[in-house]
């Protein structure tokens, strides 16, 4: 499975499944994580994702790439209460699971009037 496979799988799983039950398939005890808000470790991620996959979001993938051994995903995040982010996430991956993890989010971007006709997905 490319990295790019395990990384998709990992998001359909976890984060649309709301289901971390297979999570030592997908990361590294080690992981690092370089969101301020989140613990590092596979048990600091255990801890963001509780509250995270409660408030039940739904990843839409717009566009998804390859490098070595980093991939990015920038997606469309709707949670449960009609709320949207925008969100970039990159990964590093060792060994075939996730190693290291950063993210740009634009929260709340349903409130958001643009200026121009290009969309923000």
């Amino acid at each position: 499975m490319t990295n790019k496979e395990i990384v998709l799988k990992f998001y359909e799983e976890v984060f649309n499944g709301w289901d971390v039950s297979n999570l030592d398939a997908y990361m590294r005890d080690d992981y690092i994580q370089h969101n301020p808000g989140c613990e590092t470790g596979k048990a600091g991620f255990l801890k963001f994702a509780q509250g995270f996959l409660a408030m039940k979001p739904h990843m839409d993938i717009v566009k998804i790439g390859a490098d070595g051994d980093m991939v990015y995903v920038f997606f469309k995040c709707t949670m449960a209460d009609g709320s949207v982010n925008k969100v970039c996430d990159i990964y590093r991956l060792e060994g075939g699971k996730l190693a290291e993890h950063w993210d740009v989010v634009d929260h709340n971007v349903e409130k958001i009037t643009p200026v121009n006709a290009n969309g923000l997905f």
